[in-house]
């Protein structure tokens, strides 16, 4: 076995272990804050705490793999999150509403290691087959996750057996798969994701690597650039959707008077949803290009609003109607993802992916836990049919910013301008000329190495853009 495959292989148990962590505690959660609370509001809030711990620490945990390697950051990441199951199960005992939200904060440190690992895949990946490559270290939650939520009925009878309130239970399960995989975390090599751009791999030659770019040098490049821009706003804009969404359907199938077992099995094919699929989508991104399966996924998102839309009209809610729906938004919360990261990281150079690879996952769980903090709210005001119609609004801004875009990508019979793909600049912060002649480094308009031919002409007029981003107006 390849030291590429041994190390791939301890992300995926890594990613299997937090999905099952993760998707254990998922379906109570907001259970658990209105019980202690007395308010449905307060649901959606618990949620929120998680996503909103995951936003606060992706960028953190992005610094620290540009600087140590992604060995430090993941295993740091996971550990915040088992420690942070403990302080659930405290909060809980006590019936104490802050330390409870604290604890699903840190939680939350488990989304976002489990989300740097498919950058962790990528730097190890070939660069033909970078969108499998993550793919496939997202798609291993797939087995986790769908196993966690079945979990949480026999969580449930634990937590009770040892005395405790039963929907705290499946937290036990959720602290053990969190130090599992923190263990796996622990046991990657030094190397990975260090002393190489992200985006290459790391066996790659390189002569002199740039440093990563500061955040807001970062931000301005993609901010100034229409592809890498709509790269990101797809990815948060996946997240807010699925999130508004899947944290008040428990709620909403609750208040229904579904079981706790039918509510876990909902969640369970949300989940299968989300990830099952996944390394299909992460081909389709280096055979056919990352902007066919964002647009496919838009098509799905579509739909699953249109059967959110006809279950909230309904006299009553409907397991297969909810179920359908649910898979679907998983779904297109996946090509979003996928679709997505492959186009960032296609679409920037090597030392502008760590800052943007971090701020984009920041971006997106805050973008997804401001959702869900309006979410509880949202749903007590209009049920479940405004829910959905939230999604609505998000997916047409997504649309919108994909206006500008799309001339610039690349398309199945159709590549991206190729004056524009040929054309590089020097960085702002380099005085001297960088150009794509040098081994193992990237122009500064142009993408990184560690991309398909499809995603790495993605970028399409991007790459053309003076650094100063003045390319994007013109």
């Amino acid at each position: 076995m390849t030291s590429h495959i041994r190390e791939q292989a301890k992300l995926i148990t890594a990613q299997l272990l937090s999905g099952a962590g993760i998707a254990s505690g998922y379906a109570v959660g907001g259970l658990l804050a209105e019980e202690i609370s007395g308010q449905t509001s307060m649901a959606g809030f618990a949620q929120m705490s998680v996503i909103l711990g995951a936003g606060l620490i992706a960028y953190p945990l992005a610094v620290l793999a540009g600087r140590s390697g992604r060995r430090k950051a993941l295993t740091l990441g996971f550990g915040i999150g088992t420690l942070g199951a403990v302080v659930v199960l405290v909060g809980v005992a006590l019936q104490f509403l802050p330390l409870f939200m604290l604890g699903m904060m840190m939680c939350g440190s488990s989304t976002a290691s489990g989300l740097q690992a498919r950058y962790a895949a990528v730097d190890l990946a070939d660069p033909a087959a970078a969108g499998r490559a993550m793919s496939l270290v997202v798609w291993a939650t797939t087995i986790g996750s769908v196993l966690g939520p079945s979990f949480t009925a026999p969580g449930a009878h634990l937590g009770e057996t040892l005395g405790m309130n039963g929907l705290a239970g499946p937290y036990l399960i959720s602290m053990v798969a969190f130090a599992l995989a923190t263990l796996a975390a622990s046991t990657l090599t030094k190397s990975v994701g260090a002393g190489a751009p992200i985006g290459t791999s790391t066996g790659t030659a390189a002569a002199a690597p740039l440093p990563p770019m500061k955040l807001g040098e970062a931000l301005r490049f993609a901010l100034a650039r229409p592809v890498p821009l709509f790269a990101m706003v797809t990815i948060i804009a996946g997240q807010m959707m699925m999130t508004n969404v899947m944290v008040m359907t428990p709620v909403h199938m609750d208040h229904q008077e579904f079981t706790l077992g039918a509510i876990g099995i909902v969640v369970s094919i949300h989940i299968a949803g989300m990830y099952a699929l996944s390394p299909v989508f992460g081909w389709m991104a280096d055979r056919w290009s990352p902007g066919v399966v964002i647009a496919g996924g838009a098509g799905i998102f579509t739909l699953t609003i249109i059967l959110g839309v006809i279950d909230a009209m309904a006299p009553e809610s409907s397991m297969v109607l909810l179920s359908t729906a649910l898979s679907l938004l998983g779904i297109g919360w996946s090509m979003f993802l996928i679709g997505g990261s492959s186009l960032l990281t296609a679409s920037v150079p090597a030392h502008a992916k760590v800052p943007l690879q971090g701020a984009s996952d920041s971006a997106m769980n805050l973008g997804g836990a401001l959702m869900a903090a309006m979410a509880g709210s949202v749903l007590g005001a209009g049920g479940f049919l405004w829910i959905n119609l939230m999604a609505t609004f998000v997916l047409v801004i997504a649309v919108g910013f994909s206006i500008r875009a799309i001339p610039l990508m690349s398309w199945p019979g159709r590549p991206a301008p190729a004056e524009a793909a040929d054309r590089s600049s020097a960085a702002p912060s380099q005085p001297d000329e960088v150009t794509s002649d040098q081994p193992g480094e990237d122009a500064l308009d142009q993408p990184g190495e560690g991309t398909s031919d499809h995603a790495r002409r993605g970028a399409g007029s991007d790459q053309s853009s003076p650094a100063s981003g003045r390319g994007a107006e013109e």
